[in-house]
């Protein structure tokens, strides 16, 4: 794993929640429906390469450049993963830590 690519923050109103973060000197890096139903809001400190997502649920987006052996080292330490994902904007695997905290591996 690279980074914390993405911190996905739960919100009751996403455009409400986007204008707050706007005002707070975010800047808005992406807006487009997403297959979730919803808006995908994402937004980042200016030259900050770490960035929010404003969502209805939570989660952590790990950036890395080799999913397949991120899963394996996971497994061999007993954390399971969950499928990985092929989409648009890369691949995704989502797994839970003990405390149910959704995290998230992504290939670009």
């Amino acid at each position: 794993m690279k980074t914390v690519e993405i911190v996905m923050i739960p919100v009751s109103d996403q455009q409400k929640a986007k204008e707050f973060y706007l005002k707070m000197g975010f800047q808005l890096i992406a807006e487009a429906p997403s297959h979730h139903g919803q808006t995908w809001i994402q937004l980042r400190l200016p030259d900050q390469n770490t960035s929010i997502s404003l969502a209805k649920f939570h989660g952590i987006i790990l950036e890395t450049d080799d999913i397949e052996g991120e899963i394996g080292k996971l497994k061999i330490r007993e954390i399971s993963v969950g499928k990985i994902d092929n989409t648009p904007w890369g691949r995704f695997a989502w797994f839970k830590d003990l405390d149910g905290n959704g995290l998230c591996l992504h290939e670009k």
